[in-house]
């Protein structure tokens, strides 16, 4: 199965655990015998174990790489939006790689699949299902149409012609109020999941319908003039020619603290300090300083370097429009090399604590409007500062001046305390030039 994972998004509805750059899917609550994993790492172990022919492909915007590769390793495929465009912009730039880039045929089935729902193995085995179906069908579009538990208003609506597995679909429905919502459900309406199945050519021929492109290099390169639209709105509402299987197993969209703490294991992660008179309570906690809890009911808590939330869970859902007040840098990411985390900011200074990966390195570059120190915490390594490296161990201290080429290099995990000095210290003051030592 050529197996297609969407993994998009920032997530403030898990604020302070998600932002602009870590969405909902990377963030580790899922207790493993080894640690934690986040919703991808569990989706794609789960893909994996189901079938380990099954090539997957995941399609990401650039600032979510550093995070894939940390979480999933290096050898995953990736295709990447050079900037958010929606659903139907991302699924016609990942069909295109896999048919330009990784040569497949355009009779060739895929199956678009969300990487953030809660599902179990069933699911997997209902997505080689929906893969069969396309490869061997008639109809242009398969769907997997989720039995509803409730009337939702989170949800659009599938309306099959019939109550079987199987069905051609009659018509959508967009996302309703509650009764209406119960209406589709006694009409046999399924919860449109986001899940399509299609021949390669397929959606190439509507792509090219609605977009000017010779290829996959060249629709890259338009990608951010591209129109914001869903894949449903562009594609599925106006196909005549579209089947649904109905999925009748687990699936829950953790979008919500409400809905996301309902699948951890465990009420509390990190170091958090609840006493007994605490019901229905769960809590995050990524900082270095303990979280004392008395008392609280049908409470969640979740602290990060972004901020910390107390909040009663059904409140939570409602959470978005405060956050969308906040404004800051982010102040937790992962790249490439590693991480880094914001410890103080001023008005002519920024202190950050560097996490460095064992063989990784930063970026070769300078700064024209700030200058830098680095102390050496842990770990040993090598500094380079202007084409001269030298050997790095705990206590050291180095000094950048402004316009000095510098990087460090980790032997082994590197922490480092990174105090940046200056008058207008901003991210993009940065110029990167070629590692050559």
């Amino acid at each position: 199965m050529n197996l297609i994972l969407l993994s998009g998004g920032s997530g403030k509805r898990l604020w302070p655990l998600s932002n602009d750059i870590r969405s909902k899917q990377f963030i580790k609550i899922f207790k493993t015998d080894h640690g934690y994993e986040s919703m991808v790492q569990r989706m794609y172990r789960l893909a994996r174990q189901n079938d380990p022919k099954t090539v997957i492909t995941l399609a990401t915007s650039k600032t979510q790489i550093a995070s894939l590769h940390n979480q999933l390793g290096e050898d995953i495929n990736l295709s990447v939006e050079p900037c958010r465009r929606d659903t139907f912009a991302a699924i016609a730039l990942v069909t295109s790689y896999l048919k330009d880039v990784k040569g497949l045929g355009e009779e060739e089935a895929v199956v678009v699949c969300p990487v953030d729902p809660y599902v179990e193995e069933d699911w997997f085995q209902a997505l080689q299902e929906l893969h069969q179906l396309a490869q061997n069908g008639k109809d242009n579009l398969y769907l997997l149409g989720i039995n509803p538990t409730y009337p939702s208003e989170k949800y659009g609506y599938i309306i099959p012609q019939t109550k079987e597995k199987i069905s051609h679909v009659q018509t959508f429905k967009e996302k309703p109020n509650v009764q209406m919502a119960q209406s589709y459900i006694q009409q046999g309406g399924l919860w449109n999941g986001g899940v399509f199945a299609y021949k390669i050519g397929y959606v190439l021929k509507r792509a090219h319908e609605l977009i000017d492109f010779t290829d996959y290099q060249d629709l890259f390169h338009k990608y951010e003039t591209l129109q914001k639209i869903s894949f449903d709105y562009a594609v599925v509402e106006k196909e005549p020619h579209i089947t649904v299987m109905r999925f009748d197993g687990k699936w829950k969209d953790l979008g919500t603290w409400n809905t996301f703490t309902e699948e951890m294991q465990e009420a509390v992660i990190g170091d958090v300090r609840c006493d007994s008179t605490c019901e229905n309570f769960h809590a995050i906690n990524e900082l270095d300083l303990p979280i004392v809890c008395m008392g609280l009911k049908n409470t969640v808590v979740a602290a990060s370097p972004e901020g910390i939330l107390i909040a009663d869970k059904q409140q939570s859902s409602y959470l978005k429009p405060l956050v969308d007040e906040i404004v800051q840098d982010v102040q937790f990411a992962e790249k490439s090399w590693g991480s880094y985390h914001v410890l103080d900011t001023q008005k002519n200074s920024l202190t950050i604590r560097i996490t460095l990966n064992p063989g990784h390195r930063m970026n070769y570059h300078s700064h024209s409007r700030r200058n830098e120190v680095w102390t050496i915490v842990s770990g040993s390594g090598r500094a380079i500062v202007d084409g001269m490296e030298q050997p790095v161990k705990p206590g050291d201290v180095i000094t950048m001046q402004a316009g000095c080429k510098h990087t460090l290099v980790a032997d082994t995990e590197l922490k480092v305390i990174e105090v940046q000095l200056g008058n207008d210290i901003r991210v993009d003051d940065k110029q990167i030039y070629p590692f050559e030592v």
